[in-house]
């Protein structure tokens, strides 16, 4: 079988520099060469990156408008205003708002909290939230993760008598929302030294400048780390700078005293060893987001917020059904979807647009994500709802779908989101126009390389190099994400031992069992997810080349370094 993937072997490590580093550490080389190309090449560097302090976290009160919404949080606290906490249904919403609202609650707060409805009111601030806020005589609405372009909203909140504080990270339009105060790193004049917080981690600083200003304790902020490192990893925010300090200490947090829902959650979920990134995208995260995907959100802030064990376990166990239900969901629309592609020989295309009134709302953002599995380019996935087409998008790395998104706004009724992730309603007579706009788009600016999905290869590796001593210490580059990636690696020339074969419901993961031609005697173990393909060509005994990460794995007890392949090419 021949591998559609492109394998960039990294620029070799300065010579010099890996030998200091080397020398300076008492570590191996090979160890210092993957630190000199993440621009670690000092002791000092080394030390914050293997070690990274709280103390390092920058003064919240350098975030534009922090003092206006200090100042209004604490006359609003001490003056009993009820308070609203208002956040998205997506996990970064989610635990913003049981962050946000624990933490008022700890201060004497009157407030409560809203999640918005996916089907009902969709993404961001919605005039129902609105609405609700002011029936029960809320006077103060601080929004999380969303409101930084709900400018007619927040005008609409005002003229109700509601001071919004907005917590957003998501880049602002031409106009910023007529909010009380608006705290977002990526302002044009915020001079904030880190722009790649999360929705969570904004409301982080605003609770940071609340202890500054009372003159309270830190240390009562960092209990909430948890929640933030699970929005770190969910949103797939950059983890350098300040974002590798909160994920470091909140996976910390999550690993030694995890909150009590949290626990159920993880409960549910039965593993070994310490949860890292890894497991928060692929099980905490995913579990989060079907509250809202399958039911309502605050069926996730109940259970964020939950001190009861016997009550936490009895929603987690809810969460955990409707967990079950989108993943019923998902892969049957992925393959209605992929059936569209083919029969309307769209497999050529720049972009993938797909569309069906009936799709769940809630799973189209994971079906995006599983096309690009397929054909690698950017992708919209649209269903219907409350009379419009709303749609999730993604993009594959390098290309700006958010850019693209804008070229197309003539047809675009709302949009929003990141680079590489994005929502956007149109209406339904505008589909045809806002698809062949958006391939024409895409087409002339998705540059050929964008379009070959590239593994960085940080070095090349015999089975011998890789101990149990040099895994420990590569376990220390964590926590993993975009801006430090778990490292990759070659082997070359390696062969089945016999037994290698494919594994799971559909055979569609591949369990490999591998030696090397350079070192026969030097065995090593694998899994390759939805690689089950390959088996009947590993299985020929002939020689191929592998890519792959180091992982853990753990039978009947017995903890083992496993490689996590991620492309196999024949010779």
């Amino acid at each position: 079988m021949k591998s559609s993937k492109t394998w960039n072997l990294k620029e070799k490590a300065n010579t010099q520099k890996v030998f200091h580093l080397s020398k300076t550490l008492g570590v191996s080389k090979s160890i210092c060469a993957l630190l000199v190309r993440r621009g670690i090449d000092t002791f000092d560097q080394a030390k914050t990156f293997f070690r990274p302090q709280l103390s390092m976290l920058h003064d919240p009160f350098l975030m534009r408008d922090m003092d206006k919404a200090v100042a209004r949080l604490v006359s609003a606290i001490s003056g009993n205003e009820r308070i609203c906490v208002y956040g998205d249904y997506d996990v970064d919403g989610t635990t913003s708002v049981s962050m946000m609202y624990r933490f008022l609650k700890s201060q004497s707060a009157v407030c409560d909290y809203y999640i918005p409805d996916r089907d009902g009111e969709g993404y961001g601030l919605s005039f129902k939230g609105i609405e609700s806020a002011f029936d029960k005589g809320a006077t103060l609405m601080i929004t999380l993760d969303c409101g930084i372009k709900a400018v007619e909203k927040i005008a609409y909140a005002q003229s109700k008598g509601i001071d919004v504080i907005v917590c957003d990270h998501h880049r602002p339009g031409e106009v910023l929302p007529p909010a009380y105060a608006v705290l977002d790193p990526k302002r044009n004049d915020c001079d904030y030294p880190f722009k790649e917080l999360c929705g969570c981690g904004v409301g982080f600083k605003l609770l940071q400048a609340y202890l500054k200003c009372k003159a309270m304790d830190d240390s009562i902020a960092f209990e909430y780390l948890d929640l933030v490192s699970v929005a770190i990893g969910a949103d797939i925010v950059p983890i350098v700078g300040e974002n590798r300090v909160l994920a470091f200490y909140g996976l910390k947090l999550l690993n030694e005293k995890p909150r009590t829902g949290m626990k159920a959650l993880m409960r549910e979920h039965k593993r070994f060893g310490a949860m890292t990134i890894t497991d928060v995208v692929f099980t905490i995260a995913p579990r989060i987001n079907a509250a809202g995907r399958m039911k309502h959100a605050h069926n996730a802030v109940r259970l964020l917020i939950e001190e009861d064990e016997a009550l936490a376990l009895k929603v987690a166990n809810e969460i955990e059904l409707f967990n079950t239900d989108r993943r019923a969901h998902d892969q049957r629309i992925a393959a209605e979807a992929l059936l569209q592609i083919q029969t309307n020989e769209e497999q050529d295309r720049a972009a993938t647009v797909v569309y069906h009134p009936e799709w769940h709302k809630g799973v189209i953002g994971i079906v995006a994500s599983r096309l690009i599995e397929t054909y690698y380019r950017p992708t919209v996935v649209f269903t219907k709802s409350n009379g419009s087409l709303t749609a999730s998008v993604r993009s594959v790395k390098g290309f700006d779908v958010y850019r693209a998104l804008e070229a197309c706004e003539v047809y675009i009724e709302q949009f929003g989101g990141h680079k590489y992730a994005a929502g956007l309603t149109i209406k339904e007579d505008r589909y045809t126009d806002f698809k062949n706009a958006f391939e024409k788009v895409v087409s002339e600016t998705m540059s050929e390389e964008d379009k070959v999905e590239v593994l960085d290869v940080d070095d090349e590796l015999q089975f011998s190099d890789i101990t149990m001593g040099f895994f420990n210490i590569l376990k220390q580059f964590e926590p993993f994400g975009p801006g430090n990636m778990a490292p990759l690696f070659v082997t070359k020339r390696v062969t089945d031992r016999g037994n290698s074969k494919s594994v799971g419901v559909d055979f569609q993961h591949l369990k490999l069992h591998l030696c090397s031609e350079k070192e026969s005697r030097s065995e090593m173990n694998g899994i390759a997810f939805n690689m089950g393909a390959f088996a009947s060509y590993v299985s020929k005994g002939l020689s191929f080349d592998i890519c792959y990460a180091l992982t853990e794995n753990e039978w009947k007890g017995n903890v083992s370094i496993q490689l996590s392949v991620k492309d196999i090419k024949s010779l």
